[in-house]
Parts: C-alpha cells; structure tokens; sequence
C-alpha cells in the first residue's frame, strides 16, 4: 500500500511542476529557470549518490558520453521547451501535451530501438494523437498545423526531448545505476544551461526574483526532480516497470486539477474530450492493450 502511496504522490509532485512552471511565466526567464532547478537538484542528487554509493562512481568514455545524452536532451532540451511553453500555455492543457510522452517513447523505440509496434500499440499512438490534435486546436483541428502556437511547439519539442532521453537513459542504465545516471546528467545539463543562461539575461537577476519565483524554483528542485526521482525508481524496485508506468497517467489529470484550483484555469470540453483519448491511448501504448490483465 505504501509503495502506490508513493507512486500516486510522485505523480501529483510532477502534475505540480506544470502549476510551478506557470508561476515562473513572466518573472523568470526559461533559461534561468531550467539552470536553477538543476543546480539545486544536481546538489542534492549528488550528496544522495554520495550515501548511497559512498563515492562518486568513475565513468568510462562511453558512459560519459551516454550521460551527456542525457544531460542535453532529459536536461536541457526538454526544461528549455517545457518552461518556454509555459510562458504562453495553460498548466493543464500543457500537462494533456506532455502526456504524449509514452506515445512518443513507443514510437521512437520503434524506429530505433527495434522494439516492434504492434496493432493495438498503433491504435493507441493513433488515440492520442488525436486526443493532442483536439488539445492543441482547442477544438478546431482545420486550424491545424498552421494554427499551432509556438508555445504548443515547443511543448511537443518536451516530448522529442524526453522520448531521446528515455530511450537513450534504458541503454545507458544497464552499466551504471539509475540514480548515478540522473544524478550526472543532470550536474551536465546544469553546466550545458549555463551559458545560455547568463546569454538570455543577467544572472545577478536572481536576487531580485520574488518569494513565489523561489518557491517554485524550489518545489521543482526538490519535488518534481529529486523526490519524484527516487519514488518513482523505489516503484519500480517494489511492483515493476508496467504497473508503475500507469501511474504516469495521473499527471496530467493533477496538472489539470492544480491548475483549477491555484490558477483558475477552465476545465474546457474540449480539454476533458482530448484529454481522455490521450490518457486512453497513452494507457493503451504503455501497456500493449490490456497486458495488465494477465498479470
């Protein structure tokens, strides 16, 4: 009971980075947000390493290349588009877009994992594609595709970003430990962000950012990255990969929800509508029809 406790928490955490990445909107430049919320997480993540290893693991040329990987597309290319995106997209509708996210692994696995897509896996890309086109149209799919914003584009560059970096992440974990390749790669994706960082504004601005600017700074340091981290990974340990990979449909119902309560944000019929068929068809992909079942 407890480990789905964990698992339910983890994804409210992460439902909340999409209200948290709202807050910022406006105050604090996406770049600067990104490289914040890395140096803190990075810190902690390393200290934990340290407990939990007893040193900072030595990687070989290839690791560190496999960490980079990470670090440029877990990192820095998906926390740039995601807190770009939120400077113009609600937390909820954002939250509906990145749970493309397992559709999106699927499909890449696919293409260069050489895992096969099966029929009812093809349904389900082809549910939640639709379910984002409604989303992202706000109902109006003949606006379509030039109607998208930048805002919705750079959400969906979140999921390129977090598909590479899932893909890349399963290989590179067979050789080192899950909390060893987070941990690295987001110290890398920390220094990769810096200059672009210091390039976008100046970075003595941060002592001018308002107690809500480092509160969400904080709670998605903290929360979103670290906790939501170690929980996540403890799930898997406890119930497996599958039934811990449905969780995930949880977030973007949180975002929804937080966003409603905090932002007054409206829960639109187009919103629910689309949301529903993503959260069917990224349930459908994530679990190859109805494998649950016959566990």
């Amino acid at each position: 009971m407890l480990t789905y406790f964990k698992l339910l928490a983890t994804m409210a955490c992460w439902g909340g980075t999409f209200v948290a990445g709202r807050m910022l909107a406006g105050e604090v430049p996406p770049f600067h947000a990104a490289l914040l919320r890395f140096l803190l997480a990075g810190l902690l993540l390393l200290w934990l390493l340290l407990r939990s290893e007893g040193r900072l693991p030595r990687l070989s040329r290839r690791q560190l290349g496999a960490v980079t990987l990470l670090g440029l597309t877990g990192v820095l290319g998906y926390n740039a588009a995601f807190f770009t995106g939120l400077q113009s997209v609600s937390a909820g509708r954002a939250g509906l877009i990145i749970a493309l996210n397992p559709v999106g692994i699927t499909l890449l696995s696919a293409l260069i994992g050489g895992e096969p897509l099966s029929r009812i896996r093809s349904f389900g890309v082809l549910l939640s594609v639709a379910g984002a086109m409604l989303v992202i149209s706000r109902g109006n799919i003949s606006l379509l595709p030039g109607g998208i914003g930048a805002g919705e584009l750079m959400l969906l560059g979140c999921v390129i970003s977090w598909s590479l970096y899932s893909v890349i992440g399963k290989r590179a974990m067979r050789e080192i430990s899950s909390l060893a390749a987070v941990t690295y790669s987001a110290v890398i994706g920390a220094l990769l962000l810096l200059p672009l960082a210091a390039l976008q504004a100046d970075l003595s601005r941060v002592v001018d950012y308002s107690f809500v600017a480092w509160g969400s700074i904080v709670y998605l340091a903290l929360f979103g990255t670290v906790v939501g981290f170690l929980w996540y990974y403890q799930s898997i340990r406890e119930i497996g990969t599958v039934r811990a990979a449905v969780f995930i449909n949880f977030v973007p119902v949180f975002a929804m929800l937080f966003g409603l309560l905090l932002l007054d944000e409206p829960l639109t019929p187009t919103v629910l509508q689309g949301g529903v068929l993503i959260l069917t068809g990224a349930w459908i992909t994530n679990n190859d029809g109805w494998r649950l079942r016959k566990r």
